[in-house]
């Protein structure tokens, strides 16, 4: 196969995919843009429907929050406690997080100094839960999260191609010229190939990441397999006859010991008897917000089953990790997130830039078989 053939395989697979999925992209892409901030957004709120917490020296315990909790909803079989993020800076509630059978969460808002509550909600039914719905699965449960998944694969076959046929690589100036002044042709097509090579390598890995996590049962095996990385195996906790789980602040304690120096930012809860318990955790060393270091523990004799040290990660846990930075765009804090904005509108501005070409080409060729039909018929008179 000639260049020549190669580049128009390439070019109709670009303008073709992009025109198949490029609706798609385009809300993923807006509603990725207002969830940059989204972790600021939502402490404001809260802090403006809840009222501002004021520091003290004292916070209660993590487990008398877990009661107060569970028992605030011991009516309400259908709850499940399965998380509480401890409070992040000293004017922040303790959140616990409660899902049904269904999935709906709703987070309840505790002052972490006096362990009342002072808040609850529904988390699908806020602003910020409608737009991370709408991104992740555009609001339609799994079917919406399989498009979304296969958007995003495609998005990165979109940036690959458009790679390909970037006119920078015969002349790099000529691949980041914008002429504003020619004809609406030209600077359509200049500004969608400026826009395109600008944000090429970031809209690759937000498509990757998106597509690995809408789709981590198949891609999660993958990644530790081409890492050469053993799949951490499952980690069971052994239920003891006549005895009840252990005592949180006890699991804390022990967690503290497995892991010295790190301090608890979250604990999940098991959802089955078997299961055993994660208490996240994140080293001073660690950047991302929340930490990458884990302690599980068997939740009947606080035995450690395994300990993640976010600083010591195999390859394919690290890869995983990386996926949290790229993917949110905080691998260099502000700039970056500033950055993301702008990357989360360049789906809509290729897709209008994209469409208003092929309009251009459409109609040329239908100019074209026009022109040839009349050529035909004068022939035959």
């Amino acid at each position: 196969m000639t260049w020549k053939k190669l580049r128009n395989t390439v070019f109709y697979l670009h303008q073709y995919i992009g025109l198949f999925v490029g609706l798609v992209l385009v809300i993923v892409g807006l509603t990725g843009s207002l969830l940059v901030f989204e972790q600021d957004f939502d402490h404001f709120a809260i802090a403006q429907q809840y009222g501002q917490i004021t520091p003290q020296q004292v916070q209660v315990s993590p487990e008398s929050v877990m009661n107060t909790i569970k028992t605030k909803y011991a009516a309400r079989s259908d709850l499940h406690l399965f998380r509480i993020y401890l409070p992040d800076t000293p004017s922040s509630p303790y959140v616990g997080q409660l899902s049904t059978t269904n999935d709906q969460r709703t987070e309840v808002f505790l002052n972490p100094y006096t362990g009342k509550i002072i808040g609850e909600r529904i988390s699908d039914k806020t602003l910020i839960g409608t737009l991370l719905s709408l991104h992740y699965s555009l609001m339609s449960g799994e079917t919406g999260t399989r498009i979304v998944g296969i958007a995003a694969f495609f998005m990165c076959v979109l940036t690959i191609t458009g790679l390909v046929l970037w006119p920078g690589w015969r002349k790099l100036i000529a691949g980041f010229k914008i002429k504003l002044n020619a004809h609406p042709k030209r600077a359509n097509f200049d500004i969608h190939k400026v826009a395109g090579i600008i944000a090429v390598v970031f809209l690759f890995f937000t498509g990757f990441t998106g597509f690995c996590w809408n789709f981590g049962g198949f891609t999660e095996p993958i990644i530790y397999a081409v890492t050469f990385t053993p799949k951490p195996s499952e980690l069971v906790s052994k239920p003891i006859p006549g005895k009840s789980t252990l005592n949180l602040t006890e699991q804390l304690k022990i967690a503290d010991a497995a892991l010295p120096g790190a301090v608890t930012k979250s604990i999940y809860f098991p959802g089955k008897p078997e299961d055993a318990l994660q208490i996240r955790m994140k080293l001073p060393q660690e950047n991302i917000e929340y930490g990458n270091s884990n302690v599980y523990l068997d939740q009947y004799s606080g035995k450690v089953l395994r300990v993640d040290n976010g600083l010591k990660l195999s390859l394919g846990d690290r890869v995983l990790n990386s996926f949290v930075p790229l993917h949110y765009g905080t691998f260099w804090g502000l700039p970056s997130r500033i950055l993301y904005v702008f990357v989360g509108l360049a789906p809509l501005i290729l897709f209008i830039t994209g469409f208003v070409m092929w309009r251009y080409r459409y109609q040329a060729k239908t100019r074209k078989s026009d022109r040839s039909i009349e050529l035909s018929n004068l022939r035959r008179n």
